[in-house]
């Protein structure tokens, strides 16, 4: 799936709000969850070995899912999960030299806005926790062992949930994740590769 279906998608999501009906207040003790399509989306430039050698990390989607409790009608505490993100690891003028794919699950304390509305944004704050596995390399680096360390960092998000019917809605949301790797081939470091993405989640969600 392309970050152009992504956007498209997101706009059928806000645009789900003109469908809203009656609004379903969130009330302390409340559960949310959704589940949906997700993109993570890597800064530029992550890892510079040299003059004209640089690493970049491609896109990655998967089916995520996230559940909230609401302790009062405006805070809430919500844990991100997904399936594992698979990424290609490209190195300037050598094209694909490794693949890798991580799980992120990130806890996120948050306030919402409007508990009462049809259209209920919210904002949060949280800690990430990225676990990196099946490293392989490939190309320009066939035969070395590639190896990233696991990250820890802050992360932000915004999102909305729209009201479509008595206790289901549709959601989307988006967050910035710090995410830091040290990376190593064949045991010896090359650097810390920032990967510091923009995750973007479109999702169906029912209160419970």
């Amino acid at each position: 799936m392309s970050s152009k279906m992504l956007k498209g998608m997101l706009a059928a999501t806000l645009a789900g709000g003109l469908l809203a009906g009656t609004a379903q207040a969130y009330e302390a003790g409340d559960w949310l969850g959704r589940v949906g399509v997700w993109g993570v989306f890597p800064k530029s430039d992550n890892l510079n070995l040299g003059p004209g050698a640089d690493l970049n990390v491609d896109d990655g989607y998967s089916l995520g899912f996230n559940f909230t409790y609401m302790a009062t009608p405006n805070l809430g505490l919500e844990l991100i999960l997904a399936l594992p993100f698979s990424h290609d690891v490209k190195l300037s003028g050598a094209g694909d030299v490794a693949d890798t794919k991580h799980l992120p699950p990130t806890l996120f304390v948050q306030y919402h806005f409007m508990p009462q509305s049809n259209f209920r944004p919210y904002v949060g704050v949280g800690l990430n926790y990225t676990m990196f596995f099946d490293e392989g390399t490939k190309g320009a680096l066939a035969g070395s062992k590639l190896k990233l360390k696991d990250s820890i960092g802050i992360a932000g998000q915004v999102g909305i949930d729209i009201d479509v019917a008595p206790n289901w809605f549709v959601n989307a949301e988006v967050s910035y994740m710090d995410i830091d790797s040290k990376a190593k081939v064949d045991g010896a470091s090359i650097g810390t590769v920032e990967i510091d993405p923009w995750v973007v989640g479109l999702n169906v969600g029912m209160r419970f």
